[in-house]
């Protein structure tokens, strides 16, 4: 509709702007009796020598269309009052006939890669690690949504020093049936406690190096512990994974790309790059610091390790986008990463992103793994899930699947809590205040969505491709916002910002609990098929923002 409109002004204003520029200017006002749309003119004073008021005044005299009930000019805006019912009709016969579809553009079957979760081995998945998890899914799903094929990779962080001081922590204090029976928990626990003792006994520090040497090296003891580490810890993910619905295609980690280095720092070197700095060995970056490639001992770095992974990720799945869904601590790393890859002479670098956010806080403290400062994601989860359950006690006892129901209203709280947000800000862990079901909540939205199922059931509804007859007037804001859901989506993706997602979703989901308040739905007169029409296409865009969110949409709550 706003094309459509576009294209109408464009004309009258013989072209002085193309339809891209005014439809770029069109805009909703402030408050409905101030029409569906409205167009500034102030953009044109200057060029046509006229006040803003004035070309308003000239444009409405010229401009008709049967979709446009009236115009009215307002100051300098020329606003525009839509015929209601064509435009409703025309809303939900396009969302009638692509159900789930609605919103998707045509596959151009590019690769998106997103790199996103990426947790450290023998360390528990923390709420530290949701942001990542939940941003990083929601965007995969979008890029799907917007015609990509989206490549998911867990980074694992499976190499590095820390795999030496565990190494020497499980040497001093491990024991090996504990671990067994709880890896991550023991794991932290002397990893913890190697982190205490070091404040006193640096030569722990230098036991922690050798076991790391020799884990580099090859050593059998050392790369059996490694691995026995690995495989508890991913067995302990999946099953977090599996509790939040995400999958992975590859969980190529660090050390993935150990025999992958060596060719970069080839490379560096044959294309004079490298620069040899305190025995150190750097890339020199305009307008930052230089790029560590080799420390003075020789070992190679996370740049290097990054380094390499693009240039397997890029040769693997040659991909239109790259997102590394990664917290904004990480910015300059990824500033120097895609500087150094630009100098390498690699343009697919300009593809590459970073997706920063803010860090999540307890009690406006950033989360150690060291101190053992943690709050467990699997834990939150299941307070949360709880939570929900004692909630539908409450409320539906006699509900069939109440356990079902209670996992995804739980799950669904936790990461809506997160992705409402604005992904640069920092969050404050409160677990009352996300597990809460009132307000701007994910249980808000699922049972709005749940509400509508009953209704289409108790009103027999059966959904057919006829024309609705009639839009009451309260149920307009709903049309306008089924319409804006396609241009809401592709503004997410453009921003890689899910929050956007979310916030379309809260608000739909209160238009219609206004409607619902304002309008009997199920009223038994001759619109009454038409009422749950537009009740049934709230419930597809609801259902299917919960999906891009990676959020499950009982039928009933």
């Amino acid at each position: 509709m706003k094309k459509q409109l576009a294209t109408i002004i464009s004309i009258a204003l013989q072209n002085e702007l193309s339809v891209t520029e005014v439809t770029a200017l069109l805009e909703k006002p402030k408050h409905e009796h101030l029409g569906d749309l409205a167009f500034p003119c102030f953009i044109l004073a200057k060029k046509l020598k006229k006040a803003p008021a004035i070309i308003a005044t000239e444009l409405a005299s010229c401009i008709q269309a049967d979709f446009i009930k009236e115009l009215k000019v307002e100051g300098g805006y020329l606003n525009f009052y839509l015929q209601q019912l064509p435009i409703a009709q025309q809303v939900i016969a396009q969302i009638m006939a692509e159900q789930g579809q609605y919103g998707t553009r045509s596959t151009n079957k590019e690769a998106i890669v997103l790199d996103f979760s990426s947790p450290n081995i023998a360390k528990p998945f923390s709420m530290g690690h949701l942001r990542s998890t939940v941003i990083g899914n929601a965007l995969a799903n979008i890029a799907e949504k917007m015609g990509y094929q989206a490549v998911r990779i867990n980074h694992l962080g499976d190499w590095g020093t820390q795999f030496g001081k565990l190494i020497v922590a499980y040497k001093l204090w491990g024991n090996k049936e504990a671990i067994e029976a709880a890896p991550i928990a023991e794991l932290l626990k002397i990893y913890v406690r190697f982190h205490e003792e070091a404040e006193h006994n640096d030569g722990l520090n230098e036991q922690a190096r050798q076991a790391f040497k020799a884990l580099e090296d090859g050593n059998e003891e050392a790369h059996a512990l490694w691995q026995w580490f690995r495989a508890a810890s991913l067995q302990e993910f999946q099953a977090i994974y599996q509790l939040l619905g995400i999958t992975f295609d590859s969980y190529n980690g660090e050390a993935f790309y150990n025999d992958k280095m060596a060719r970069i720092v080839t490379e560096l070197e044959e294309k004079q790059l490298l620069v040899e700095s305190d025995g150190a060995m750097v890339v020199p970056l305009a307008d930052m610091s230089p790029c560590l490639i080799k420390k003075n001992d020789g070992a190679t770095l996370y740049a290097t390790r990054d380094l390499a992974a693009a240039v397997y990720r890029q040769e693997t799945y040659a991909p239109a986008k790259v997102f590394y869904v990664v917290g904004n601590e990480q910015s300059l790393h990824f500033k120097q990463l895609f500087a150094v890859l630009q100098q390498m002479g690699y343009d697919w670098a300009k593809n590459y992103q970073h997706i920063p956010f803010g860090m999540m806080l307890v009690g406006g403290k950033k989360m150690s793994t060291r101190k053992g400062k943690v709050v467990l994601l699997a834990d939150v989860l299941k307070e949360a899930i709880d939570a929900a359950f004692h909630n539908i006690e409450e409320k539906n006892p006699t509900l069939v699947n109440k356990e079902e129901v209670a996992k995804a209203v739980g799950i669904g709280a936790v990461i809506f809590n997160d992705l409402k947000n604005d992904r640069m800000h920092d969050i404050d862990f409160d677990i009352e205040q996300m597990v809460t079901f009132e307000g701007e909540t994910g249980p808000y939205v699922q049972y709005a969505y749940a509400r509508i199922q009953t209704l289409l059931k108790k009103g027999a509804y059966v959904a057919n491709e006829e024309p609705i007859i009639h839009v009451d007037e309260a149920a307009w804001p709903l049309i306008k916002q089924l319409q804006d859901f396609p241009d809401s989506l592709a503004k997410a993706f453009k921003d890689a910002d899910p929050s956007q997602i979310a916030k379309y979703s809260l608000q739909l989901a209160r238009s219609f609990n206004k409607y619902y308040a304002q309008t009997k739905l199920l009223s038994g007169d001759e619109y009454q098929q038409a009422r749950l029409a537009i009740a049934h296409c709230v419930a597809l865009v609801l259902g299917e923002s919960l999906r891009l969110l990676g959020i499950a949409s009982p039928k009933e709550m």
